[in-house]
């Protein structure tokens, strides 16, 4: 046998105090993060919601996709085109929720499900759910994100002043 397998921590990555690699994301097995990672952005509640309304309504609409192609109620074009671009639009504006465009394409996401009731009148239905669900979503999320933020400025603001209120140790405020 070599030294190399006899001695313990012989395999283990430099710099990582618990030994073994580094995971996907970079931490060593510990689960501990370096200091030089970022912190992850925080996602807002609108954000949250919205995304877990278009993952469900994306599944939803692909789908149904296939059982129009399969009952034969579109031209394939129709069924199987139209629902991948309906999907691959629900996954761009997923992506983009941070933003207000990522918004404004749920809403028209929303619009062009209903609109797929004029050639299959049960999308009237999956429309109207789905749009109310996401109605719902953005106006409690909406809530929730004002609030959140005007609880941190206040947090800030008070620490702000606790920090004025302070002297620095050794220093005697004048009278």
């Amino acid at each position: 046998m070599s030294d190399a397998s006899e001695t313990p921590g012989a395999s283990e990555t430099p710099g990582s105090p618990e030994g073994g690699p580094p995971d996907a994301a970079g931490a060593p097995e510990g689960g501990q993060v370096q200091a030089t990672q970022r912190a992850r952005r925080t996602r807002t509640m609108r954000e949250t919601l919205g995304s877990i309304v278009l993952g469900f309504e994306l599944i939803i609409v692909f789908l149904g996709a296939l059982v129009l192609f399969g009952l034969n109620s579109l031209p394939a074009a129709v069924a199987l085109g139209g629902g991948a671009a309906l999907v691959l639009l629900m996954i761009v504006a997923i992506a983009l929720l941070r933003h207000p465009v990522g918004i404004i394409i749920g809403w028209a996401v929303q619009l062009i499900v209903i609109a797929a009731g004029l050639l299959v009148p049960a999308f009237f239905i999956v429309g109207a759910i789905f749009a109310a669900m996401w109605t719902y979503c953005m106006i409690v999320g909406g809530r929730i994100d004002h609030r959140d933020r005007r609880a941190r400025e206040t947090a800030t603001a008070d620490s702000n002043l606790d920090t004025d209120n302070e002297s620095p140790q050794g220093t005697e405020k004048p009278e």
